[in-house]
């Protein structure tokens, strides 16, 4: 049985992917995230449920520290991990360039890219001895489009999407798959009610058109690890039938 690590499993696509992997029956799973609590009232779930063996581990993914020591006290039935999957990341405040909140450009920074780096460089090591493994970045069609007052948070997907690029070009020739799910606008996770720092009226930005779900962006990736081991999947751009861009979205009521 292979073994995955799902970074930012405690809630919305991190956990609907933790869900969808363990309904194949296929894998043990890592969860990871820094709240104990969700993580092992996850993992108690997906064991009754789905029988799935599962180790919550609790860390800050953007202090390299807590990374690599989480890391170092994995047991030894989940030393291997054998599908990482990035999801950890947020976005925090929409203001143009002039207003932004450094602390909001920190964080973004940090978890988006920074804790990306930290988690892949760890465990790729180990992929690289064995020669084998798959790495899942979560990508966002912010890493292909600007869009105004996105400043920062565009350019940390810009990089997510170009690290993904790179790592693929670095691990290729040791038989380890790369890839990226850049997903539009996803209900079901945290990501509105944390840009907008726990403003619902603010966060309220789904109730006109039908988005994703985050059980949606789940099935891309399980997609992605399903395929026949020759075949690696470099991206998968997706959005609501609703939203053809960034700037461009059928609100004119939810249709699905």
């Amino acid at each position: 049985m292979k073994t995955a690590l799902i970074t930012g499993a405690s809630s919305g696509i991190g956990k609907a992917t933790a869900i969808r992997f363990a309904q194949s029956g296929k894998y043990k799973l890592i969860l990871c995230g820094r709240r104990e609590d969700r993580l092992i009232e996850l993992a108690d779930e997906l064991h009754i449920t789905y029988g799935t063996q599962s180790y919550p581990l609790c860390f800050d993914i953007r202090k390299e520290s807590e990374v690599a020591a989480a890391i170092d006290r994995l047991p030894k039935e989940f030393e291997r991990v054998d599908v990482l999957v990035n999801n950890a990341g947020l976005a925090l405040g929409l203001d143009p360039i002039y207003d932004g909140k450094l602390e909001h450009w920190e964080t973004m920074i940090d978890t988006n890219v920074k804790g990306l780096l930290y988690m892949t460089r760890i465990v790729s090591r180990k992929m690289v001895e064995s020669r084998s493994g798959h790495i899942i970045n979560i990508c966002s069609t912010a890493g292909k489009e600007v869009y105004p007052k996105g400043n920062v948070y565009c350019a940390t997907k810009f990089g997510v999407d170009a690290l993904t690029r790179a790592i693929r070009q670095d691990l290729y020739t040791f038989g380890i798959r790369v890839g990226q799910v850049s997903p539009g606008h996803v209900e079901e996770t945290e990501f509105a009610i944390n840009r907008f720092e726990g403003d619902s009226a603010r966060a309220n930005i789904y109730s006109d058109f039908t988005p994703l779900r985050a059980a949606d962006v789940a099935d891309a990736i399980f997609y992605m690890v399903s395929a026949p081991a020759h075949v690696n999947i470099l991206d998968i751009l997706m959005t609501s039938t609703q939203q053809a861009s960034a700037g461009l979205v059928d609100r004119s009521g939810r249709k699905y």
